[in-house]
Formats: C-alpha cells, structure tokens, sequence
C-alpha cells in the first residue's frame, strides 16, 4: 500500500498509523503529562521517562535501557563495532560485519542456534544463557548474602536490595524505586494516573490495588 500524501510503501494495517503523521493527529495521550502521540507505541516509549522502565538489558555488564537501539549503541563498548547501517532485506538498523550477518539471517528467516535441550532457537550469544535454565548454572555470586545468579543483570538488580539504592524515579514527583518494573512503582504510578483497575462487581467502586478491593468486598458481606 502507498501513501497518497508522500508516496511511502508500507503494509495496510500501518498505513492507518502513518497518515496520521500528515494529518497532525495524536489519539494517544499521557495520563500523567498530557502529551499527545500519533501512535500507540510511541505513547508506550514516552511513558518509560515517567516509569523509568528500562527492559533492555545489556548482557556483558548489566546496564539498561529504555529503547532496543540505545542498548545497540551501548553495545558498541563492548564491541568496538561502528554505528548500526542498514540492511536491505527490511528497515531496521544492524550491526555490520557478523552482526550484519545475524542480521540478515533473522530478515530471511534463518536461525543457526538452536537448543540441543528443548529444540528453541536464539542467538549465539543468547543461547549460552538459555543453556543455563538447563543446566542449573549460576556463575554470578552475590558477595553479600552468597545467592547465585544466571546473568550478570540480575545479579545487579539484587544487589540494589543490600545497598538501597534506588536509580528509577518517578517522572512526575521524583519517588525512587529500584526496579523500572517493581510491582510498588505500578502501583505508585496509579496515583498519578488515576488508574484504578479493580473493581468491585457489586457496587462498581474502583481502586488501584487488589488488596483494597478485597477489603471493601467485606462490606457486601463476601
């Protein structure tokens, strides 16, 4: 499907999307600052500066990120590679040399690593890691309390439960937690955003934690 406006060759259930950048139109708006988006996973971005959720997760050193292409860049530390170039097979950026290679082989369908244990298939690098959930390797060791981890991230993210520290922070009121996803920072965020997903099936009265809910349920006698 072409665009009437500028011409641009994209698949139809997009094209609805990207007409709105011609139009000016922005359905989708943050609860919490009110700005306005011409596309639902634009809006889903922008609410991370708020959140503070980072879910991509550098593998060599932990450090994370909000965006898939800020960790492609960080990865450049650890890589020595230059920026992503694009490929032909589609639109997305790649890493050249071998990471072009995988690039390309994800674009056509390809997948070279495959689990001998359970038949799933992943990258080279991500399939040492899956082994893990096989074998029951653990290499990265707390040196406070001794738990053991299978990915260094995860042995950072426990660390912050000895040292307190709290790097996520509210967009809106500066409230510290120390996961971007820690269920108390969802439910904190409900107060900015008068989100209120629990609801009684008697009355109708809302609220923005399924405790509460539980507890106001009494009064109906359940």
């Amino acid at each position: 499907y072409h665009c009437d406006v500028c011409g641009h060759c994209l698949k139809r259930e997009h094209l609805k999307n990207h007409l709105r950048t011609h139009a000016g139109e922005k359905p989708y708006r943050c609860m919490v600052c009110g700005q306005t988006f011409s596309q639902q996973g634009n809006l889903k971005l922008h609410h991370r500066t708020h959140t503070g959720e980072r879910p991509y997760g550098c593998e060599v050193c932990g450090r994370e990120f909000s965006r898939s292409i800020n960790m492609k860049m960080h990865m450049r530390t650890h890589t020595g590679g230059p920026l992503p170039h694009r490929q032909n097979e589609c639109s997305f950026g790649a890493w050249p040399l071998r990471h072009g290679r995988k690039h390309r082989r994800r674009a056509v369908g390809q997948k070279p690593y495959r689990c001998e244990v359970c038949g799933s298939f992943s990258q080279g690098g991500h399939l040492k890691i899956h082994l893990r959930t096989h074998t029951g390797e653990k290499p990265y060791r707390c040196k406070v309390c001794g738990q053991t981890f299978s990915q260094q991230c995860s042995l950072k993210r426990h660390h912050r439960k000895h040292t307190g520290e709290r790097p996520h922070r509210c967009g809106e009121c500066g409230r510290g937690f120390s996961q971007p996803n820690d269920l108390r920072m969802k439910i904190h965020m409900r107060t900015h955003t008068g989100e209120k997903p629990y609801r009684c099936d008697v009355c109708g009265q809302a609220f923005t934690r399924a405790f509460s809910l539980r507890f106001h349920q009494r009064t109906h006698g359940g």
